[in-house]
């Protein structure tokens, strides 16, 4: 009976070609758009899933209460894992790591910068690391071994046999090659070249094991299957206020399933983070292939008349309408299945192009069962929702009527046609409309005033050497005629590293908490950055300086100070405000300016600063400052980053989001298009003869362009209507999350209208000039 059903449908398929390659075409675009989505969703949504036993690992967070804001800190103290492994029977293993960090490795003469992770003993207990080489339960017992991934095993020793090898790290300390992993998976939280224990001998690890006050670290919890976390959450807290006062801060663990998606947190509390972007890609890529879906509904219905002979026959015959739905759902399914085995084909040549914008290393995973699930959903789907409105329809027909040449169509053919090309155009008037504004609201943060100039700023990390010979290497920098000012700093300006209370000062209100950034840095911090100073001066490089603190004008602020410069202010010990600056944004470009304290350090640093003069081209002066840096850093490879380009970093997301957005939507608006044409072209083939008789009796191409277009031009009007109201109501709360935005134009809309005003006109006036152009003798011969 299938067998039939099957062939009977291929039959038809091949009987209209046109109709079949229209739908075909605008199905492989959809569904392949909808792939790419979602195997970016999946990718997403799998993070850190590979882990053996990521249902029952967490981070351990703080919340501070600073009365006027509450912070959410993952940063804890480096003894806190050991006193929660003996805290609660909930907690089976606690581990304490450093954040990310990069070292040059080297061996023999092969001296390589490598990313990685000082981390305590039971890191191979909690997370399931494979090893190739060397076992996870011995890999660090000894504190002078470290453990690399398979890339960078090979990167330094080649085929050699890595275990036992000796590596050398920042040319101080020598370590001893303990183990071989597998390297981390893309959507992997941990990104490592290597691993590497703790010295619990080392004179810096020792005195912060037994202090309290400095949080540098991160603590990882593994707990018993289904752990009561709110009573975990009280033993952690209760562990951390017995070894100190620490009444402002609640810890809570933080699950592993939601590292990724649900990173944000505002005031305490958690409001999301990239999930938002996972649902709102999840929905695109629905709506695309609705707009697809659509068209098939469109056309077929269209066509209603042509077949509306053969559903008569086939009931005559004896057909149910049963059969019929069948039938019908034969031929949407075979054109689904065509369309999804093309565009798998495409997916497969454009993904590595996908995997470069989206930054990623996705792949199709045909050999696993959730392609398939996956490929059988989009099938089903599709074919569905795209034949069950044809079938039915087409399957209603009174055989009666048919036969004796009576029009069934009618009303309620063209009104179901009329709110489905309503919808598409709502789609895309929507789609462009929010492209447009998410465009406006990223160029509006970019064009934002962050307190100085980041275009020629160059950094470079500052090594033992560097600091050392800091003064020769600045003189020789200034001397060499292409740098135009030099300084040092404890964190890039493009991040803030080091948050803390404000200061203790004179009239400084009861219980007043305030969250501030920190920041060292040496003379000429302003002038090297171009940060303007609103009051006082800049750190002179005298005696005084070791006292002197600046502020930032969000600081003041925050602070209420009325006349900041000459105040004192007790910070561990007693320092003078010598200055106030402009805000400069360091964290993110979305949000208010942070509050900032700066101190000076004349010693030692992290990032060296320096800004090239106006005009100087680029290589000569990377050219110019390696030669200097490697004169006095002999031992470490040069390596510099462009302040302009890391702050650009900071729009990643949203730069993401805007690009698949604005093509998603180009593609939406294309397949829109592709059924509008089609549907434009069955309307003249219905309406040919009376083109040809308004043609005879005087008819111009201009009247007869207004007679066919205003049918699809009101439809525009309708949508436009609908789709505005909905758009900034959907980008108004888009917007409310960020307190730096931009507020919605109505010239947006206007434009957009216009341009699916223009889209819709010609794309029917193509097809409707055509048939207005070509002789009316052909029609009315017809008749």
């Amino acid at each position: 009976m299938f067998k039939n059903y099957f062939k009977t449908a291929w039959r038809n398929l091949l009987r209209n070609k046109g109709f079949s390659l229209t739908n075909i075409f605008g199905l492989t675009i959809g569904i392949s758009s909808a792939v790419f989505i979602l195997l970016w969703v999946y990718d997403e949504l799998t993070f850190d899933r590979f882990q053996k036993n990521y249902k029952n690992i967490y981070q351990v967070i703080a919340n501070r209460d600073f009365k006027n804001q509450v912070f959410t800190d993952r940063s804890m103290a480096l003894p806190f894992a050991n006193a929660l492994e003996n805290s609660s029977p909930q907690i089976k293993h606690a581990v304490v790591t450093t954040y990310q960090q990069q070292n040059l490795l080297a061996y023999n003469n092969n001296k390589i910068k490598k990313k990685g992770y000082v981390v305590s003993d039971h890191f191979f207990d909690i997370f399931s690391w494979q090893f190739i080489k060397g076992n996870a339960a011995t890999a660090l017992k000894d504190p002078a071994s470290v453990v690399l991934t398979e890339n960078a095993a090979t990167a330094f020793f080649g085929n050699e046999d890595p275990i036992n090898k000796v590596l050398v790290i920042d040319n101080s300390r020598n370590v001893k090659v303990s183990g071989i992993v597998k390297d981390p998976p893309g959507n992997s939280t941990f990104q490592f070249d290597w691993i590497r224990p703790f010295n619990y001998d080392d004179p810096d690890i020792k005195a912060s094991m037994n202090e309290w006050i400095n949080s540098s670290w991160n603590v990882f919890i593994e707990t018993a299957p289904g752990v009561d976390t709110a009573l975990l959450n009280k033993t952690i807290t209760q562990t951390k206020r017995a070894h100190g006062n620490d009444e402002i801060s609640s810890y809570f663990v933080f699950p592993m399933d939601h590292w990724r998606l649900y990173s944000a947190f505002e005031n305490g509390k958690n409001i999301g983070g990239l999930i938002e972007q996972v649902q709102l890609f999840s929905v695109i890529a629905i709506i695309i292939l609705l707009v697809a879906c659509i068209n098939f509904m469109n056309l077929s219905t269209a066509r209603s008349e042509k077949r509306a002979k053969e559903v008569g026959i086939r009931k005559a015959l004896g057909s149910g309408k049963k059969q019929l739905i069948t039938q019908f759902f034969c031929e949407s399914f075979i054109l689904t299945f065509i369309a999804f085995a093309l565009a798998i084909i495409v997916v497969v040549l454009l993904l590595p192009s996908f995997n470069i914008l989206v930054d990623k290393q996705l792949s199709l995973h045909i050999m696993q069962p959730v392609f398939w699930l996956m490929a059988l959903g989009v099938i089903i789907f599709t074919g569905f929702v795209a034949g069950s409105y044809p079938a039915l329809h087409l399957s209603s027909f009174n055989p009666v009527k048919v036969l004796k040449g009576i029009n069934v169509s009618g009303k309620r053919t063209v009104l179901p046609r009329h709110v489905l090309v309503t919808l598409q155009f709502v789609i895309s008037i929507l789609l462009i409309s929010a492209t447009v504004i998410v465009y406006q609201q990223m160029q509006y943060v970019k064009n934002r005033d962050i307190g100085y100039n980041p275009n020629d700023l160059i950094m470079i990390p500052s090594t033992p050497d560097t600091d050392k010979n800091f003064a020769a290497i600045k003189n020789d920098l200034l001397a060499s005629g292409i740098i135009a000012g030099v300084t040092r700093t404890s964190s890039p300006i493009t991040e803030v590293w080091w948050n803390t209370g404000a200061p203790d000062y004179d009239g400084k209100p009861a219980n007043a908490q305030i969250i501030m950034g920190g920041l060292s840095a040496d003379v000429d911090f302003t002038k090297a950055m171009g940060i303007k100073m609103l009051e006082g001066h800049d750190f002179t490089g005298t005696p005084a300086d070791s006292v002197s603190m600046l502020l930032n004008k969000a600081a003041v602020d925050a602070m209420k100070l009325k006349n900041p410069v000459g105040m004192k202010m007790r910070y561990g010990r007693t320092y003078t405000v010598t200055g106030v600056t402009d805000n400069i944004i360091m964290t993110s470009p979305y949000e208010k300016p942070y509050p900032m304290l700066m101190l000076f350090d004349g010693n030692s640093s992290s990032m060296n600063t320096m800004r090239i003069k106006p005009g100087v081209p680029v290589k000569k002066a990377i050219s110019i400052l390696e030669g200097i840096f490697k004169k006095y850093n002999p031992s470490v490879p040069f390596e510099y980053k462009f302040v302009d380009q890391e702050f650009q970093k900071k729009f990643t997301t949203e730069e993401l989001i805007g690009r698949l957005a604005n093509i998603f939507s180009i593609l939406a608006i294309f397949i829109c298009c592709l059924g509008l044409a089609g549907l434009a072209s069955f309307t003249i083939e219905k309406r040919f003869r009376e083109i040809g008789v308004r043609k005879v009796l005087g008819a111009t191409v201009q009247q007869l362009l207004i007679l066919i277009s205003k049918e699809f031009l009101k439809l525009v009007i309708i949508a436009f209507v609908i789709a505005v109201p909905l758009t900034y109501w959907l980008m108004s709360e888009w917007l409310g999350k960020y307190n730096y935005r931009i507020h919605i134009d109505i010239w947006v809309f206007i434009v957009v209208g216009f341009l699916m005003f223009f889209i819709a006109l010609a794309v029917v006036s193509l097809n409707t000039i055509k048939a207005a152009m070509s002789n009316p003798i052909k029609s009315l011969r017809t008749e």
